[in-house]
């Protein structure tokens, strides 16, 4: 549904990711369209409530656009005189307050729509994440249900019959791809492309231990380098949270998430997550507990 209130559309936008302005009328003096505290949302297409209307608007979205232009968050307050400069006869004044909220979203790709994947995309929805779900089987093949459907947040963008290896192929540099499908040959044909990608922020697959040693020695013989094969993480998951079943599953991997999206905020919030691919998703230790403790829980799709 369409937001037709600022309040409204300043929820959405936190949804969904999105940089917005949000505009204030700080002060007024004499013949104003609109009293101080009047308010309006402000994106890059986009336009919500109003704070009077006329030339005088034109100027303040013509000015929020600017903002979210220079990519930053910013706060400014500019006075605009209701004269004819502006088109506007009333004769007062406002000072209006630009609070310049820029979104820097994660984009995850998770390709499946089984058990697993059902369980882990209501977590992830909770983040600051723009999730892209995406399966080649209908609907009602995977059985999500509407009210399932209808209860995912905005952030979420279901893809269902479609084609997985365009979409892998055509994701955004550093994207996070997780790939929980019911086909280890689509699995197998997922990880080549995301590999052949060679932008992805991180690539991560469900399976055990040995299907990952068969993923690998596939991939070597079809002549990945030590360095790409080393860009896919298989198993997927916090492997300190153990359990086969669907949820604790996706616990282990929300977790794991979690971690990555953690290390980004913690070193820049503008850091390209392109270059995050390289930060230890597992202690030593935990390597070590990868081929022990868990190596068949994530079979559950």
């Amino acid at each position: 549904m369409n937001p037709t209130t600022w309040f409204d559309a300043l929820y959405q936008c936190q949804q969904q990711g999105r940089s917005y302005v949000l505009v204030t009328v700080l002060e007024v003096t004499g013949s104003t369209p609109r009293e101080a505290g009047s308010k309006m949302l402000i994106t890059d297409d986009s336009q919500f409530d109003t704070i009077g209307g006329g030339h005088m608007e034109f100027v303040v979205i013509d000015k929020a656009r600017q903002f979210l232009l220079a990519n930053k968050d910013d706060q400014v307050i500019e006075a605009y005189p209701l004269a004819s400069k502006l088109g506007q006869c009333c004769g007062g004044s406002m000072k209006v307050l630009f609070e310049v909220k820029v979104a820097h979203s994660q984009q995850v790709a998770i390709f499946g729509m089984g058990h697993v994947a059902q369980a882990l995309v209501p977590i992830l929805a909770q983040l600051p994440l723009q999730i892209r779900w995406v399966d080649n089987r209908t609907l009602s093949d995977v059985q999500l249900s509407a009210p399932q459907r209808d209860a995912l947040p905005n952030n979420v963008q279901l893809f269902p019959e479609d084609d997985a290896i365009a979409e892998m192929s055509q994701l955004p540099e550093g994207s996070w791809a997780v790939i929980l499908t019911h086909s280890h040959q689509l699995d197998y044909e997922l990880v080549e492309t995301g590999l052949k990608h060679g932008h992805l922020g991180f690539l991560g697959m469900i399976g055990s231990d040995r299907k990952a040693q068969r993923f690998q020695m596939r991939l070597q013989k079809r002549g990945f380098t030590d360095e790409q094969r080393a860009q896919l993480t298989s198993p997927i998951g916090n492997l300190a949270v153990v359990g086969k079943r669907p949820i604790e599953v996706a616990v282990s991997i929300s977790a794991q998430l979690i971690t990555l999206l953690n290390h980004a905020s913690s070193l820049s919030p503008n850091l390209p997550s392109s270059l995050l691919s390289n930060l230890p998703s597992h202690s030593p230790k935990d390597k070590a507990v990868k081929h022990t403790s868990v190596t068949t829980k994530t079979e559950v799709l």
